[in-house]
């Protein structure tokens, strides 16, 4: 029943590709489509505004934090004070519902180059996570682009320890490969931190167990190789590897129920998806997808779906760029209680503008629908994180760009 269910949206998402395939494109070197202008960064409509959802809940979506440049995420600590990432390689600090002037002191040196959302751009800053026992030991890490000259760069991963004003004795804990693109973190329920990698430029370098494109690696807490990784020891493998096979991977979180990771990556062209991680796993790309690259074809060869390899529990045709990814486990919307959210950086004119995708999941995390919201802000959406406070906090990646919080309406 479910298989019949996949091939139905494929079915409506090809013919929806077509029809999207006949319109003129602009390219970018490289193959890459490059988003029409002036609509990356729309200004937001007046807020507060609010909104009726798919499930009866009225809610109101505010401001909370406006006059940042392109944020990438936020940390709340256990003071009430959080921290946010902005692209261009800063670290600002929120207090009583204020943003620090003045930028947090300590972080590591970025790089930031292009316009956030074009081909060939380079993000500065992008995850910024607590560790599991912050309370104790207080260590930040912040996931960045590093400068290894003029012209390369790769991602890292800093860890340093708060102050409570500053990063101090910060040094890198992870170097990647030079060319390593755009990353995600996060500390699973085992206490291992998880790193995603891009699958930089054209070939196959996602299924080569050499190199750390295209993979999710695993590491302890001070960024060394755990011996029960499942590569370790086995030859043509880097130990750090996890699992293999993704493209571009802009969300990660343990699911609250069973402990394991979720990730989402991008698809080339159609085939965003959601991923259950398994130890050793191989998700396929590039040699199999549910998108098609940019000149064609559907998929990278005759194989039929995912055969072979992990298939995705969630797939979206069109793309919709996912980016962050979050679970609500709080009880003041309680009508979306154990669904899950992804954000949506996709520019162009609605339908298809950046929005938050709910979805909602039966008992046995299996898709039964899914919801688009905040569409009529027409913002791109790089992360949603909950709050302390039971509350959905939303980051746009625009500039200047804002956290917007959802509450129940009144």
């Amino acid at each position: 029943m479910r298989m019949r269910s996949l091939t139905f949206v494929l079915a409506i998402g090809l013919m929806s590709q077509v029809a999207l395939g006949q319109q003129k494109v602009p390219m970018a070197p490289g193959g890459f489509p490059v988003a029409p202008q002036g609509l990356a960064n729309r200004p937001l409509p007046k807020l507060p505004m609010e909104f009726d959802t798919a499930e009866g809940m009225r809610i109101r979506v505010s401001a909370w934090i406006t006059g940042l440049e392109n944020p990438w995420t936020i940390a709340f600590l256990p003071d009430g004070t959080a921290l946010v990432t902005e692209r261009p390689g800063r670290l600002r600090l929120i207090r009583d519902g204020k943003l620090d002037p003045t930028p947090v002191a300590g972080g590591p040196v970025a790089r930031n180059i292009g316009v956030s959302g074009e081909p060939g751009a380079v993000h500065g800053y992008m995850d910024v996570i607590l560790h599991p026992n912050f309370a104790s030991n207080k260590l930040v890490y912040v996931c960045y682009t590093k400068p290894l000259d003029e012209k390369r760069q790769t991602t890292a991963i800093a860890r340093g320890r708060w102050d409570g004003k500053a990063l101090v004795d910060t040094k890198d804990i992870f170097v990647g490969q030079e060319g390593n693109g755009t990353a995600r973190i996060a500390f699973g329920r085992d206490g291992m931190l998880y790193v995603t990698t891009a699958a930089a430029g054209p070939g196959n370098a996602a299924q080569d167990g050499n190199t750390q494109s295209g993979k999710v690696l695993r590491f302890k807490d001070d960024g060394t190789v755990p011996p029960d990784n499942p590569f370790v020891g086995k030859s043509g493998y880097k130990p750090e590897i996890y699992t293999l096979g993704h493209r571009s991977s802009l969300g990660l979180a343990v699911h609250p129920g069973t402990g394991r990771m979720w990730l989402n990556e991008n698809g080339p062209n159609g085939g965003d998806e959601i991923n259950v991680l398994k130890p050793g796993a191989n998700y396929g790309w590039p040699i199999v997808s549910y998108g098609r690259t940019y000149s064609g074809p559907w998929q990278q060869n005759d194989r039929p779906g995912h055969v072979g390899y992990e298939p995705p529990i969630v797939v979206w045709i069109p793309a919709i760029a996912v980016s962050g990814i979050e679970f609500y486990t709080g009880d003041r919307l309680p009508k979306w209680k154990g669904d899950v959210f992804v954000g949506s950086l996709r520019t162009g004119e609605v339908p298809g503008t950046g929005h938050l995708e709910r979805v909602l999941l039966n008992d046995k995390l299996e898709e039964l629908r899914r919801e688009s919201l905040l569409v009529e802000l027409r913002q791109r959406i790089r992360d949603v994180k909950q709050g302390p406070d039971g509350l959905l906090y939303v980051l746009t990646d625009q500039n200047p760009g804002a956290i917007l919080r959802i509450e129940p309406a009144k």
